[in-house]
Protein backbone atom coordinates (compact mmCIF):
# COMPACT_ATOMS: atom_id res chain seq x y z
CA UNK A 1 0.00 0.00 0.00
CA UNK A 2 1.17 3.53 -0.95
CA UNK A 3 1.85 6.22 1.36
CA UNK A 4 -0.31 8.32 -1.02
CA UNK A 5 -3.11 5.94 -0.75
CA UNK A 6 -4.36 4.95 2.81
CA UNK A 7 -6.37 1.83 3.20
CA UNK A 8 -9.92 2.70 3.30
CA UNK A 9 -11.00 1.88 7.17
CA UNK A 10 -13.72 -1.05 7.62
CA UNK A 11 -16.75 1.11 8.67
CA UNK A 12 -16.12 2.55 4.44
CA UNK A 13 -15.87 -1.11 3.39
CA UNK A 14 -18.74 -3.61 1.78
CA UNK A 15 -17.21 -6.56 2.97
CA UNK A 16 -17.19 -7.19 7.09
CA UNK A 17 -13.29 -6.75 8.47
CA UNK A 18 -11.68 -9.35 10.38
CA UNK A 19 -10.32 -8.39 13.85
CA UNK A 20 -7.66 -10.87 13.80
CA UNK A 21 -4.06 -9.66 14.26
CA UNK A 22 -3.48 -10.55 10.76
CA UNK A 23 -5.04 -7.60 9.11
CA UNK A 24 -2.09 -5.27 7.80
CA UNK A 25 -2.41 -1.47 7.23
CA UNK A 26 0.79 -0.11 5.60
CA UNK A 27 1.09 3.66 7.19
CA UNK A 28 3.69 5.26 4.39
CA UNK A 29 5.87 8.49 5.51
CA UNK A 30 3.71 10.63 3.13
CA UNK A 31 0.68 10.15 5.75
CA UNK A 32 3.03 11.86 8.00
CA UNK A 33 2.80 14.98 5.62
CA UNK A 34 3.93 18.83 6.49
CA UNK A 35 2.35 20.21 9.87
CA UNK A 36 -1.75 19.99 9.27
CA UNK A 37 -1.69 23.37 10.10
CA UNK A 38 -0.34 24.30 7.12
CA UNK A 39 -2.73 22.55 4.90
CA UNK A 40 -4.05 23.64 1.79
CA UNK A 41 -7.63 22.92 3.39
CA UNK A 42 -6.74 25.78 5.50
CA UNK A 43 -6.08 28.51 3.25
CA UNK A 44 -7.94 30.19 0.63
CA UNK A 45 -5.89 28.48 -1.84
CA UNK A 46 -5.45 24.92 -3.58
CA UNK A 47 -8.98 24.79 -5.55
CA UNK A 48 -10.47 23.64 -2.57
CA UNK A 49 -13.99 22.88 -3.24
CA UNK A 50 -16.96 24.82 -3.09
CA UNK A 51 -20.01 24.21 -1.93
CA UNK A 52 -23.34 26.24 -0.74
CA UNK A 53 -25.44 23.10 -1.50
CA UNK A 54 -25.49 21.87 2.29
CA UNK A 55 -29.14 22.98 3.10
CA UNK A 56 -30.56 21.95 -0.32
CA UNK A 57 -29.53 19.00 -1.04
CA UNK A 58 -32.48 17.36 0.24
CA UNK A 59 -35.59 17.77 2.10
CA UNK A 60 -35.12 17.71 5.90
CA UNK A 61 -37.94 17.05 8.58
CA UNK A 62 -38.61 19.92 11.29
CA UNK A 63 -38.94 17.71 14.04
CA UNK A 64 -36.01 18.36 16.76
CA UNK A 65 -36.00 14.50 17.40
CA UNK A 66 -34.54 14.40 13.75
CA UNK A 67 -31.65 16.77 15.00
CA UNK A 68 -30.66 15.12 18.46
CA UNK A 69 -30.83 11.42 16.64
CA UNK A 70 -28.52 12.90 13.31
CA UNK A 71 -26.71 14.47 16.29
CA UNK A 72 -25.87 10.95 17.57
CA UNK A 73 -25.12 9.19 14.44
CA UNK A 74 -22.96 12.13 13.43
CA UNK A 75 -21.09 11.75 16.72
CA UNK A 76 -21.08 7.87 16.29
CA UNK A 77 -19.35 8.15 13.08
CA UNK A 78 -16.72 9.90 14.50
CA UNK A 79 -16.41 7.77 17.27
CA UNK A 80 -15.94 4.62 15.50
CA UNK A 81 -13.31 6.29 13.35
CA UNK A 82 -11.53 7.15 17.15
CA UNK A 83 -12.03 2.99 17.93
CA UNK A 84 -10.43 2.04 14.69
CA UNK A 85 -7.25 4.30 15.55
CA UNK A 86 -6.33 1.41 18.21
CA UNK A 87 -8.38 -1.70 16.33
CA UNK A 88 -7.19 -1.16 13.11
CA UNK A 89 -4.25 1.17 12.56
CA UNK A 90 -2.54 0.51 16.16
CA UNK A 91 -3.05 -3.13 15.90
CA UNK A 92 -1.48 -3.19 12.59
CA UNK A 93 1.14 -0.96 13.65
CA UNK A 94 1.98 -3.83 16.64
CA UNK A 95 1.94 -6.74 14.69
CA UNK A 96 3.69 -5.71 11.90
CA UNK A 97 6.95 -4.99 13.72
CA UNK A 98 5.90 -7.81 16.47
CA UNK A 99 6.28 -5.45 19.04
CA UNK A 100 3.81 -6.23 21.38
CA UNK A 101 3.91 -8.53 24.40
CA UNK A 102 1.27 -11.40 23.58
CA UNK A 103 -0.28 -11.34 26.78
CA UNK A 104 -0.54 -7.50 26.11
CA UNK A 105 -2.50 -7.95 22.86
CA UNK A 106 -4.72 -10.02 24.47
CA UNK A 107 -5.56 -7.87 27.15
CA UNK A 108 -6.13 -4.46 24.94
CA UNK A 109 -8.16 -6.26 21.65
CA UNK A 110 -10.43 -8.40 24.13
CA UNK A 111 -11.69 -5.76 26.08
CA UNK A 112 -11.93 -3.26 23.05
CA UNK A 113 -12.66 -5.17 20.04
CA UNK A 114 -16.25 -6.54 21.24
CA UNK A 115 -17.00 -2.92 22.02
CA UNK A 116 -16.13 -1.63 18.44
CA UNK A 117 -18.06 -4.41 17.01
CA UNK A 118 -21.03 -3.34 18.75
CA UNK A 119 -20.54 0.14 18.13
CA UNK A 120 -20.20 -0.58 14.13
CA UNK A 121 -23.69 -2.69 14.47
CA UNK A 122 -25.18 0.50 16.41
CA UNK A 123 -24.30 3.19 13.91
CA UNK A 124 -25.81 0.61 11.00
CA UNK A 125 -28.92 0.81 12.77
CA UNK A 126 -29.30 4.32 13.47
CA UNK A 127 -27.76 5.11 9.80
CA UNK A 128 -30.95 3.05 8.67
CA UNK A 129 -33.39 4.58 10.69
CA UNK A 130 -32.03 8.18 9.35
CA UNK A 131 -32.42 7.56 6.02
CA UNK A 132 -36.02 6.60 6.61
CA UNK A 133 -37.14 9.26 8.64
CA UNK A 134 -35.28 11.73 5.58
CA UNK A 135 -37.24 10.39 3.02
CA UNK A 136 -40.52 12.88 1.37
CA UNK A 137 -42.80 9.47 1.90
CA UNK A 138 -42.00 9.75 4.93
CA UNK A 139 -42.18 13.23 5.90
CA UNK A 140 -46.02 13.72 6.67
CA UNK A 141 -46.38 10.39 8.64
CA UNK A 142 -46.50 8.96 12.55
CA UNK A 143 -44.57 5.53 11.42
CA UNK A 144 -42.11 3.83 13.27
CA UNK A 145 -39.98 5.60 11.06
CA UNK A 146 -39.67 8.79 12.58
CA UNK A 147 -38.84 7.00 15.91
CA UNK A 148 -35.35 6.51 17.10
CA UNK A 149 -36.04 5.50 21.22
CA UNK A 150 -36.94 1.83 20.18
CA UNK A 151 -32.99 1.36 18.38
CA UNK A 152 -31.85 3.66 21.61
CA UNK A 153 -33.47 1.60 24.58
CA UNK A 154 -32.26 -1.58 22.72
CA UNK A 155 -28.77 -0.65 22.54
CA UNK A 156 -28.18 0.94 25.73
CA UNK A 157 -29.79 -1.94 27.75
CA UNK A 158 -27.07 -3.85 25.56
CA UNK A 159 -24.24 -1.95 26.58
CA UNK A 160 -25.14 -2.68 30.25
CA UNK A 161 -23.48 -6.03 29.09
CA UNK A 162 -20.27 -4.91 28.44
CA UNK A 163 -19.61 -3.03 31.78
CA UNK A 164 -16.92 -5.65 32.24
CA UNK A 165 -14.90 -4.22 29.09
CA UNK A 166 -15.28 -0.88 30.30
CA UNK A 167 -13.86 -1.49 34.09
CA UNK A 168 -10.92 -2.92 32.52
CA UNK A 169 -9.80 0.13 30.60
CA UNK A 170 -7.64 1.70 33.26
CA UNK A 171 -5.53 -1.72 33.36
CA UNK A 172 -5.43 -1.70 29.81
CA UNK A 173 -3.78 2.08 29.98
CA UNK A 174 -1.57 1.06 32.76
CA UNK A 175 0.12 -1.99 31.51
CA UNK A 176 0.02 -0.37 28.01
CA UNK A 177 2.50 2.55 29.88
CA UNK A 178 4.67 -0.38 31.87
CA UNK A 179 5.11 -2.12 28.28
CA UNK A 180 6.52 1.04 26.42
CA UNK A 181 8.88 1.30 29.44
CA UNK A 182 9.80 -2.12 29.43
CA UNK A 183 9.68 -2.88 25.66
CA UNK A 184 12.01 -0.44 23.78
CA UNK A 185 10.62 -1.88 20.17
CA UNK A 186 7.08 -1.21 21.55
CA UNK A 187 7.98 2.81 22.54
CA UNK A 188 9.51 3.24 19.26
CA UNK A 189 6.39 1.85 17.59
CA UNK A 190 4.33 3.96 20.17
CA UNK A 191 6.10 6.89 19.25
CA UNK A 192 6.21 6.48 15.44
CA UNK A 193 2.60 5.92 15.42
CA UNK A 194 1.95 8.84 17.64
CA UNK A 195 3.14 10.62 13.93
CA UNK A 196 0.67 9.15 11.88
CA UNK A 197 -1.66 11.21 10.65
CA UNK A 198 -4.05 8.77 11.74
CA UNK A 199 -3.22 9.72 15.08
CA UNK A 200 -4.80 13.40 15.67
CA UNK A 201 -4.70 13.09 19.14
CA UNK A 202 -2.33 11.36 21.71
CA UNK A 203 -2.86 7.58 21.21
CA UNK A 204 -3.60 6.76 25.00
CA UNK A 205 -6.52 9.07 24.92
CA UNK A 206 -8.34 6.82 22.12
CA UNK A 207 -8.88 4.38 25.23
CA UNK A 208 -10.99 6.34 26.97
CA UNK A 209 -13.23 7.00 24.25
CA UNK A 210 -15.33 3.93 25.27
CA UNK A 211 -16.00 5.49 28.41
CA UNK A 212 -16.79 8.73 27.80
CA UNK A 213 -18.71 8.04 24.67
CA UNK A 214 -21.53 6.85 27.44
CA UNK A 215 -21.51 10.63 28.92
CA UNK A 216 -22.35 11.69 25.38
CA UNK A 217 -25.67 8.67 25.34
CA UNK A 218 -26.39 10.11 28.42
CA UNK A 219 -26.07 13.88 27.66
CA UNK A 220 -28.10 13.34 24.16
CA UNK A 221 -30.62 11.13 25.40
CA UNK A 222 -31.77 13.87 28.28
CA UNK A 223 -32.08 15.92 25.47
CA UNK A 224 -34.77 13.65 23.88
CA UNK A 225 -36.27 13.11 26.75
CA UNK A 226 -36.49 17.15 27.53
CA UNK A 227 -38.02 17.35 23.86
CA UNK A 228 -40.66 14.58 24.40
CA UNK A 229 -43.69 14.88 25.69
CA UNK A 230 -45.14 12.16 27.87
CA UNK A 231 -47.88 11.45 25.52
CA UNK A 232 -45.52 10.63 22.67
CA UNK A 233 -45.11 7.41 21.27
CA UNK A 234 -40.71 7.44 21.80
CA UNK A 235 -41.04 9.14 25.40
CA UNK A 236 -41.58 5.63 26.97
CA UNK A 237 -38.42 4.05 24.94
CA UNK A 238 -36.02 7.33 25.84
CA UNK A 239 -36.63 7.33 29.13
CA UNK A 240 -36.06 3.67 29.73
CA UNK A 241 -32.83 4.19 27.31
CA UNK A 242 -31.55 6.94 29.57
CA UNK A 243 -32.69 5.17 32.70
CA UNK A 244 -30.06 2.25 31.47
CA UNK A 245 -27.43 4.68 30.37
CA UNK A 246 -27.34 6.22 33.44
CA UNK A 247 -26.80 2.99 35.62
CA UNK A 248 -23.72 2.33 33.35
CA UNK A 249 -22.22 5.62 33.79
CA UNK A 250 -23.12 5.72 37.56
CA UNK A 251 -20.95 1.92 37.64
CA UNK A 252 -18.23 3.51 36.05
CA UNK A 253 -17.96 7.12 37.48
CA UNK A 254 -14.83 6.42 39.33
CA UNK A 255 -12.90 4.66 36.54
CA UNK A 256 -13.17 7.46 34.50
CA UNK A 257 -12.15 10.13 37.04
CA UNK A 258 -8.77 7.56 37.22
CA UNK A 259 -8.68 7.08 33.52
CA UNK A 260 -8.43 10.92 32.37
CA UNK A 261 -6.09 11.61 35.44
CA UNK A 262 -3.67 8.85 34.43
CA UNK A 263 -4.10 9.23 30.92
CA UNK A 264 -3.12 12.71 31.24
CA UNK A 265 0.28 12.01 33.60
CA UNK A 266 0.87 10.07 31.07
CA UNK A 267 1.04 11.89 28.35
CA UNK A 268 2.98 14.85 30.11
CA UNK A 269 5.42 12.07 30.93
CA UNK A 270 6.47 11.64 27.84
CA UNK A 271 6.70 15.15 26.95
CA UNK A 272 8.55 16.42 29.87
CA UNK A 273 12.25 15.73 30.25
CA UNK A 274 13.85 15.58 33.83
CA UNK A 275 11.56 13.88 36.10
CA UNK A 276 11.52 9.74 35.87
CA UNK A 277 8.37 9.20 37.68
CA UNK A 278 5.35 11.47 37.62
CA UNK A 279 3.04 8.84 37.31
CA UNK A 280 2.59 8.48 41.47
CA UNK A 281 -0.71 6.76 43.37
CA UNK A 282 -1.83 9.78 44.70
CA UNK A 283 -0.57 12.45 42.39
CA UNK A 284 -3.53 14.25 40.39
CA UNK A 285 -2.94 16.37 37.33
CA UNK A 286 -5.09 20.29 38.25
CA UNK A 287 -3.64 22.79 35.53
CA UNK A 288 -1.03 23.61 32.96
CA UNK A 289 -0.11 26.35 31.02
CA UNK A 290 2.27 29.33 30.08
CA UNK A 291 3.50 31.87 32.47
CA UNK A 292 6.44 34.48 32.41
CA UNK A 293 8.83 34.24 35.47
CA UNK A 294 11.01 36.71 36.15
CA UNK A 295 15.22 36.32 35.42
CA UNK A 296 17.78 38.08 35.15
CA UNK A 297 17.21 38.99 31.77
CA UNK A 298 13.80 40.07 32.79
CA UNK A 299 10.19 37.96 31.97
CA UNK A 300 10.82 34.51 30.39
CA UNK A 301 8.09 32.70 29.08
CA UNK A 302 7.80 29.28 30.94
CA UNK A 303 5.19 26.34 31.26
CA UNK A 304 3.97 25.46 34.59
CA UNK A 305 2.13 22.34 35.48
CA UNK A 306 -0.11 21.78 39.05
CA UNK A 307 -0.46 18.70 40.48
CA UNK A 308 -1.73 17.52 44.17
CA UNK A 309 1.49 18.13 45.64
CA UNK A 310 3.79 19.51 43.66
CA UNK A 311 4.40 22.44 40.81
CA UNK A 312 6.45 22.02 37.97
CA UNK A 313 7.95 24.74 35.76
CA UNK A 314 9.80 24.00 32.46
CA UNK A 315 11.42 25.70 29.09
CA UNK A 316 10.84 24.71 25.46
CA UNK A 317 13.35 22.12 24.25
CA UNK A 318 14.76 22.79 21.06
CA UNK A 319 13.36 24.10 18.20
CA UNK A 320 11.81 20.92 16.80
CA UNK A 321 11.27 18.83 19.10
CA UNK A 322 8.12 18.45 21.66
CA UNK A 323 9.60 18.27 25.12
CA UNK A 324 9.69 20.90 27.87
CA UNK A 325 12.75 20.79 29.83
CA UNK A 326 12.05 20.90 33.67
CA UNK A 327 13.76 23.82 35.49
CA UNK A 328 12.21 23.89 38.96
CA UNK A 329 10.44 21.59 41.06
CA UNK A 330 8.55 22.96 43.94
CA UNK A 331 6.31 21.24 46.68
CA UNK A 332 3.55 22.43 48.17
CA UNK A 333 3.47 21.62 51.46
CA UNK A 334 4.42 24.99 53.11
CA UNK A 335 4.00 26.88 50.03
CA UNK A 336 2.88 30.61 49.98
CA UNK A 337 1.34 32.45 46.71
CA UNK A 338 0.97 36.27 47.35
CA UNK A 339 -0.06 38.98 45.18
CA UNK A 340 3.42 41.16 44.00
CA UNK A 341 1.86 43.40 41.40
CA UNK A 342 2.67 46.77 42.93
CA UNK A 343 6.25 45.27 44.63
CA UNK A 344 7.61 44.76 40.86
CA UNK A 345 5.52 46.74 38.99
CA UNK A 346 4.43 43.83 36.54
CA UNK A 347 1.06 43.27 35.35
CA UNK A 348 -0.73 40.28 36.52
CA UNK A 349 2.15 39.22 39.06
CA UNK A 350 2.70 37.20 41.59
CA UNK A 351 5.15 35.48 43.95
CA UNK A 352 5.17 32.10 44.85
CA UNK A 353 7.56 31.18 48.40
CA UNK A 354 8.28 27.47 48.60
CA UNK A 355 11.05 25.27 50.10
CA UNK A 356 14.36 26.92 50.09
CA UNK A 357 13.29 28.84 46.45
CA UNK A 358 11.17 31.77 45.79
CA UNK A 359 9.75 33.13 42.31
CA UNK A 360 7.77 35.81 40.49
CA UNK A 361 5.76 35.06 37.73
CA UNK A 362 3.14 37.22 35.86
CA UNK A 363 -0.34 35.75 33.80
CA UNK A 364 -1.31 37.07 30.36
CA UNK A 365 -4.49 38.72 31.75
CA UNK A 366 -5.93 39.48 35.41
CA UNK A 367 -8.47 36.13 34.70
CA UNK A 368 -5.77 33.91 34.36
CA UNK A 369 -3.77 35.12 37.02
CA UNK A 370 -6.70 34.75 39.12
CA UNK A 371 -7.16 31.26 37.55
CA UNK A 372 -3.71 30.33 38.74
CA UNK A 373 -3.82 31.38 42.38
CA UNK A 374 -7.26 29.98 42.95
CA UNK A 375 -6.21 26.79 41.72
CA UNK A 376 -2.72 26.96 43.55
CA UNK A 377 -4.05 27.86 47.16
CA UNK A 378 -6.72 25.22 46.83
CA UNK A 379 -3.94 22.90 45.91
CA UNK A 380 -1.98 24.07 48.99
CA UNK A 381 -4.56 23.25 51.50
CA UNK A 382 -5.60 20.29 50.24
CA UNK A 383 -2.00 19.18 50.54
CA UNK A 384 -1.90 20.51 53.87
CA UNK A 385 -4.51 18.63 54.94
CA UNK A 386 -3.52 15.58 53.63
CA UNK A 387 -0.55 15.61 55.59
CA UNK A 388 1.83 13.33 53.06
CA UNK A 389 3.22 13.87 50.16
CA UNK A 390 3.70 11.37 47.35
CA UNK A 391 6.85 12.23 46.18
CA UNK A 392 10.58 12.70 47.70
CA UNK A 393 10.80 16.40 46.48
CA UNK A 394 14.50 18.21 46.89
CA UNK A 395 14.38 20.28 49.92
CA UNK A 396 13.99 19.29 53.03
CA UNK A 397 12.91 21.82 55.23
CA UNK A 398 9.66 23.87 54.38
CA UNK A 399 9.68 27.77 54.41
CA UNK A 400 6.74 28.87 56.67
CA UNK A 401 8.66 32.88 56.85
CA UNK A 402 9.25 33.54 53.25
CA UNK A 403 11.82 36.01 52.25
CA UNK A 404 10.84 39.53 51.53
CA UNK A 405 13.91 41.09 50.14
CA UNK A 406 13.78 40.73 46.06
CA UNK A 407 17.44 40.34 45.97
CA UNK A 408 16.50 36.53 47.52
CA UNK A 409 14.34 35.61 44.75
CA UNK A 410 15.24 33.10 42.58
CA UNK A 411 16.68 34.41 39.26
CA UNK A 412 17.83 31.93 36.76
CA UNK A 413 19.90 32.71 34.28
CA UNK A 414 18.17 31.66 30.58
CA UNK A 415 20.77 29.30 28.45
CA UNK A 416 20.90 30.00 24.42
CA UNK A 417 18.62 26.71 24.56
CA UNK A 418 15.73 28.09 25.98
CA UNK A 419 16.31 30.87 23.93
CA UNK A 420 16.19 29.15 20.55
CA UNK A 421 13.23 27.03 22.51
CA UNK A 422 11.40 29.92 23.00
CA UNK A 423 10.81 30.98 18.78
CA UNK A 424 8.73 29.46 16.51
CA UNK A 425 5.03 29.31 16.11
CA UNK A 426 1.79 26.77 17.12
CA UNK A 427 2.15 26.13 13.12
CA UNK A 428 5.62 25.27 12.94
CA UNK A 429 4.95 22.00 15.38
CA UNK A 430 2.45 19.85 13.36
CA UNK A 431 4.47 16.74 13.06
CA UNK A 432 5.52 16.82 16.55
CA UNK A 433 2.32 16.33 18.78
CA UNK A 434 1.19 19.45 18.57
CA UNK A 435 -2.17 17.89 19.01
CA UNK A 436 -1.32 18.18 22.79
CA UNK A 437 -2.96 20.95 25.05
CA UNK A 438 0.73 21.71 26.42
CA UNK A 439 1.94 23.18 23.08
CA UNK A 440 -1.21 25.13 22.51
CA UNK A 441 -1.02 26.50 25.83
CA UNK A 442 2.16 27.73 25.14
CA UNK A 443 1.85 29.51 21.75
CA UNK A 444 -1.31 31.03 22.86
CA UNK A 445 -0.37 31.88 26.30
CA UNK A 446 -2.91 30.50 28.11
CA UNK A 447 -3.68 27.36 30.79
CA UNK A 448 -5.72 24.90 30.93
CA UNK A 449 -7.49 22.80 33.92
CA UNK A 450 -8.57 19.62 35.21
CA UNK A 451 -12.02 21.10 35.19
CA UNK A 452 -11.50 22.37 31.58
CA UNK A 453 -10.25 18.80 30.55
CA UNK A 454 -13.77 17.45 32.18
CA UNK A 455 -16.06 20.15 30.42
CA UNK A 456 -14.17 19.31 27.03
CA UNK A 457 -14.85 15.11 27.09
CA UNK A 458 -18.55 16.37 27.66
CA UNK A 459 -18.51 19.05 24.47
CA UNK A 460 -17.59 17.50 21.39
CA UNK A 461 -19.70 16.98 17.88
CA UNK A 462 -19.28 16.15 14.19
CA UNK A 463 -21.03 17.60 11.27
CA UNK A 464 -20.95 19.00 8.19
CA UNK A 465 -20.36 22.46 7.93
CA UNK A 466 -19.28 25.03 5.33
CA UNK A 467 -16.63 27.23 6.24
CA UNK A 468 -15.71 30.79 4.91
CA UNK A 469 -12.37 33.22 5.43
CA UNK A 470 -12.65 36.63 6.75
CA UNK A 471 -11.85 37.67 3.03
CA UNK A 472 -13.15 34.48 0.65
CA UNK A 473 -16.08 34.77 -1.69
CA UNK A 474 -17.15 30.98 -1.57
CA UNK A 475 -18.08 28.41 1.35
CA UNK A 476 -15.74 25.20 1.32
CA UNK A 477 -17.87 22.21 2.66
CA UNK A 478 -16.32 20.37 5.45
CA UNK A 479 -17.06 17.46 8.00
CA UNK A 480 -15.64 19.16 11.05
CA UNK A 481 -14.97 17.21 14.40
CA UNK A 482 -14.49 19.16 17.43
CA UNK A 483 -12.49 17.44 20.46
CA UNK A 484 -9.79 18.24 22.69
CA UNK A 485 -10.42 22.09 22.12
CA UNK A 486 -9.76 21.76 18.70
CA UNK A 487 -11.44 21.59 15.25
CA UNK A 488 -10.02 18.91 12.90
CA UNK A 489 -11.17 18.71 8.98
CA UNK A 490 -11.91 16.28 7.16
CA UNK A 491 -13.52 15.92 3.11
CA UNK A 492 -16.00 13.28 4.28
CA UNK A 493 -17.46 11.54 7.19
CA UNK A 494 -15.22 8.20 5.74
CA UNK A 495 -12.02 9.70 6.24
CA UNK A 496 -9.22 7.91 8.26
CA UNK A 497 -7.47 11.57 9.20
CA UNK A 498 -8.04 15.02 8.99
CA UNK A 499 -6.81 17.23 6.40
CA UNK A 500 -6.21 19.79 9.06
CA UNK A 501 -6.78 21.04 12.37
CA UNK A 502 -7.69 24.20 14.38
CA UNK A 503 -6.95 24.83 18.34
CA UNK A 504 -9.56 26.96 19.59
CA UNK A 505 -7.84 27.97 22.89
CA UNK A 506 -8.21 31.95 22.99
CA UNK A 507 -10.36 31.66 20.37
CA UNK A 508 -13.74 33.39 21.06
CA UNK A 509 -17.36 32.60 19.35
CA UNK A 510 -19.91 34.64 18.04
CA UNK A 511 -22.54 35.93 15.41
CA UNK A 512 -21.42 38.12 12.83
CA UNK A 513 -21.56 41.48 12.89
CA UNK A 514 -23.03 43.72 9.91
CA UNK A 515 -20.05 45.22 9.31
CA UNK A 516 -19.21 40.86 8.42
CA UNK A 517 -21.10 41.03 5.21
CA UNK A 518 -22.56 37.48 5.72
CA UNK A 519 -25.39 37.48 4.69
CA UNK A 520 -26.86 33.99 5.86
CA UNK A 521 -29.08 31.86 8.02
CA UNK A 522 -26.49 29.88 11.15
CA UNK A 523 -23.39 31.36 10.47
CA UNK A 524 -20.99 31.46 14.04
CA UNK A 525 -17.60 33.46 14.04
CA UNK A 526 -14.52 32.05 15.29
CA UNK A 527 -11.74 35.02 16.08
CA UNK A 528 -8.60 35.26 17.41
CA UNK A 529 -6.83 38.45 17.29
CA UNK A 530 -6.73 39.10 13.32
CA UNK A 531 -7.49 35.32 12.68
CA UNK A 532 -11.35 35.16 11.47
CA UNK A 533 -13.42 32.71 10.10
CA UNK A 534 -17.18 31.62 9.94
CA UNK A 535 -18.59 28.26 9.57
CA UNK A 536 -22.28 27.86 8.27
CA UNK A 537 -24.73 25.20 10.20
CA UNK A 538 -27.44 23.42 8.26
CA UNK A 539 -30.18 24.00 10.51
CA UNK A 540 -31.08 26.23 13.77
CA UNK A 541 -30.39 23.48 15.97
CA UNK A 542 -26.83 22.62 14.87
CA UNK A 543 -26.36 25.86 14.86
CA UNK A 544 -26.79 26.48 18.11
CA UNK A 545 -25.43 23.29 19.68
CA UNK A 546 -22.07 24.52 17.88
CA UNK A 547 -22.13 27.85 19.50
CA UNK A 548 -23.07 25.80 22.67
CA UNK A 549 -20.38 22.96 22.62
CA UNK A 550 -17.37 25.28 21.80
CA UNK A 551 -18.57 28.81 24.47
CA UNK A 552 -18.54 25.85 27.28
CA UNK A 553 -15.34 23.50 26.30
CA UNK A 554 -13.14 27.39 25.64
CA UNK A 555 -14.11 28.64 29.04
CA UNK A 556 -13.80 27.00 32.71
CA UNK A 557 -17.03 25.44 33.89
CA UNK A 558 -15.80 25.91 37.51
CA UNK A 559 -16.03 22.53 38.28
CA UNK A 560 -15.60 19.52 36.41
CA UNK A 561 -19.16 17.73 35.18
CA UNK A 562 -19.58 14.08 36.59
CA UNK A 563 -20.43 11.13 35.11
CA UNK A 564 -23.69 11.33 36.88
CA UNK A 565 -25.74 14.08 37.11
CA UNK A 566 -25.90 16.74 39.97
CA UNK A 567 -22.97 14.90 41.72
CA UNK A 568 -21.03 16.95 43.84
CA UNK A 569 -17.20 17.91 42.65
CA UNK A 570 -15.10 20.57 44.31
CA UNK A 571 -14.04 24.14 42.26
CA UNK A 572 -11.37 24.16 40.04
CA UNK A 573 -11.05 27.22 37.41
CA UNK A 574 -13.26 30.69 37.22
CA UNK A 575 -15.34 31.41 34.08
CA UNK A 576 -13.92 32.80 30.88
CA UNK A 577 -11.45 32.35 28.73
CA UNK A 578 -7.85 34.02 28.51
CA UNK A 579 -6.76 36.04 25.10
CA UNK A 580 -3.15 34.22 24.06
CA UNK A 581 -0.66 35.85 22.08
CA UNK A 582 -0.38 36.02 17.94
CA UNK A 583 -0.15 32.81 16.73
Amino acid sequence: LSGNSPQPSPSSRKSPLSLSPAFQVTLGPAEQGSSPLLSPVLSDAGGARMDDELLKHKRMPADKAYFIAKEILSTERTYLKDLEVITVWFRSAVVKEDAMPAALMTLLFSNIDPVYEFHRGFLREVEQRLALWEEPSNAHTKGSHQRIGDILLRNMCQLKEFTIYFQRHDEVLTELEKATKRFKKLETVYKEFELQKVCYLPLNTFLLKPIQRLVHYRLLLSRLCGHYSPGHRDYADCHGALKAITEVTSTLQHSLVRLENLQKLTELQRDLVGIENLITPGREFIREGCLHKLTKKGLQQRMFFLFSDMLLYTSKGVTGTSHFRIRGLLPLRGMLVEESENEWSVPHCFTIYAAQKTIVVAASTRLEKDKWMLDLNSAIRAAERSGETSLELPGGTVCTRPPRSSDEISLEQESEEDARGARGTLEGQGQHRANTTMHVCWYRNTSVSRADHSAAVENQLSGYLLRKFKNSNGWQKLWVVFTNFCLFFYKTHQDDYPLASLPLLGYSVSVPKQADGIHKDYVFKLQFKSHVYFFRAESKYTFERWMEVIEKASSSPGRPPSLVQDCPHPSAGLEGTARGKEE
